[in-house]
Formats: structure tokens, sequence, C-alpha cells
């Protein structure tokens, strides 16, 4: 009797442990489909691209070494074509488009330099996004010399991967629209391997 008793104690915690994991039911991803966590995803995603592009620019003319070179002009070449698909999709889903820092400046090259194109977003609530640079940090990326840039350039950028990855994390974990997930991962699988480049760079 007492054998029996053990074993019911041993197979009751059990089965309540197999019922909780039906509570909620499987995501199901679509192809036409989205959701308030995919517009977020996007509308979020392309004011922190537009950042990273802006950190790309404040690149144009410093000695660099050329492996840095070239990862910025990877980091262009990747987040670019993103932020269009992004901003496409927002358009298709009659969502507004937010406004990036690049609108109020190129970097510098326009009417306003990067830190000032920042200060004109406060406020939007780009600046709240894990990873973003303050309009001080910008500030201190664009004055600083051409000895201090390239380290400087790379810890703020390895921030700022960092930061995008934790919203694609969020993202492919709760997403629903397929190709924004599909995005997400891939902003995972690169922005990482770009984190270690940089960290290996600094050294």
């Amino acid at each position: 009797m007492r054998s029996h008793i053990a074993a019911m104690l041993v197979l009751v915690p059990a089965l309540l442990l197999t019922g909780c994991g039906t509570d909620e039911p499987a995501r199901v991803l679509s192809d036409t489909e989205h959701s308030a966590q995919d517009v977020a995803f996007a509308t979020d995603m392309v004011q922190h691209h537009a950042q990273a592009l802006s950190m790309v620019d404040l690149t144009r003319g410093r000695p660099l070494d050329p492996e840095v070179a070239a990862l910025a002009e990877q980091v262009r070449d990747a987040q670019a074509p993103e932020i269009e698909l992004m901003t496409d999709w927002l358009v298709d889903w009659d969502e507004e488009v937010p406004a990036t820092m690049r609108d109020h400046s190129n970097a510098g090259h326009g009417d306003h330099s990067a830190a000032e194109a920042m200060e004109g977003m406060e406020g939007t609530g780009g600046s709240d996004m894990p990873g973003m640079l303050t309009v001080q940090q910008l500030g201190e990326l664009e004055e600083a010399s051409d000895a201090e840039f390239e380290d400087l350039w790379l810890e703020l950028m390895i921030a700022h991967h960092e930061g995008a990855v934790a919203m694609a994390e969020e993202q492919a974990a709760e997403g629903t629209f397929r190709p924004a997930v599909e995005l997400a991962e891939d902003v995972v699988a690169g922005q990482t391997a770009e984190i270690e480049q940089m960290r290996a760079l600094l050294g």
C-alpha cells in the first residue's frame, strides 16, 4: 500500500507540471497578418538603425584602421536596406513612419550636426530605446580627436548593437508577422557577430 501511495505522490506533481504547459496556445506566425509587437519593432528599429547610419557617416574623413572602415560600410550595407524594408511594412500596414535623426541632418553634412539632430528628436521616444546614443555621447564622438575617435566609435557602436540585439530578441520571441520575425533573427545573428568583431578590434 505504501508503495502505491509513494508512486502517486511522484506522479501527481508530474501530471500537474504537464498540464501547466498547455494553458498558452502556441504562437502561429503569419505571412500576411501582423500584431502590435510587429508594428512596435518596425517603428523602433527604423529609428535605431537610422542612428547607426549617422554614426557610420561620422567615420567619413577620419583616419581609420582598414578593418574598422570596412566594418562601418558593412553596417551601412546591412542596415540601410532594412530601414527601407521596415518602412515599407509600416506603409503597407497604414501605420505612421517615424521621423528619424537623419530627417533632421545627414550627420553633420546638412544644416545640423548629428548631436543637434538627436537633440531635435528628444521627446519622440526614440532616445529611450536600448543602446541609443544620447545627445552628449554623439557630441563627444563628433568632437573626438582622430586619435580618440576610432576606439570611442567602436565602444559606442558595440553598445548600440547590444541594444538592437535585445530589441530583435524580443521580436523573435513575440512577433507574429513572419518576415519581421525572420528579420529580427537576422539582426540578432548579424549584429552579434559584429559585436565580437568590434571587441576584437578594440583588443
